[in-house]
C-alpha cells in the first residue's frame, strides 16, 4: 500500500506560480511512477504530467507543456509539480497518483487532492 498526501494548493492570480507537493508513505517510493492529474466539476479527470521511477523521463499534457514541471526527490518520498504562468483554466483539484508501471491504463494509488484556484 502507498499513501499519498498532496499539499501546496491555493488561490493565485493569473500569471502567478505555485508548487504542489505529494508525499508518499508505505512501500518504496522509487518503485513507483508518479503522476499528477486534475479535475474540475462536471469534467473527466485529466492527465497533467508523469515522471519515471528515477526521474529521468517525464511527459506532459499539451495544455501544460512549457509551463509545468514535474520532479521527484526519492530521498524525501516526494513528487512535485511546479506550475508557472498559471491560467484561469488551470483551476482544478489536483491529484497525485502512483503506479508500478509506466503509462498504465489506471493508476493504483491516489491522494485526496488539493484545490488550485486561479482567479483575478
Amino acid at each position: 500500500q502507498v499513501q499519498l498526501v498532496e499539499s501546496g494548493g491555493g488561490l493565485v492570480r493569473p500569471g502567478d506560480s505555485l508548487r504542489l507537493a505529494c508525499e508518499a508513505s508505505g512501500r518504496t517510493f522509487s518503485s513507483y511512477v508518479m503522476a499528477w492529474f486534475r479535475q474540475t466539476p462536471g469534467k473527466e479527470r485529466e492527465f497533467v504530467a508523469a515522471i519515471s521511477w528515477n526521474g529521468r523521463t517525464t511527459t506532459y499534457a499539451d495544455s501544460v507543456k512549457a509551463r509545468f514541471t514535474i520532479s521527484r526527490d526519492n530521498a524525501k518520498n516526494t513528487v512535485y509539480l511546479q506550475m508557472n504562468n498559471l491560467k484561469t483554466e488551470d483551476t482544478a483539484v489536483y491529484y497525485c497518483a502512483a503506479h508500478s508501471a509506466w503509462a498504465p491504463k489506471e493508476y493504483d494509488y491516489w491522494g485526496q487532492g488539493t484545490q488550485v484556484t486561479v482567479s483575478s
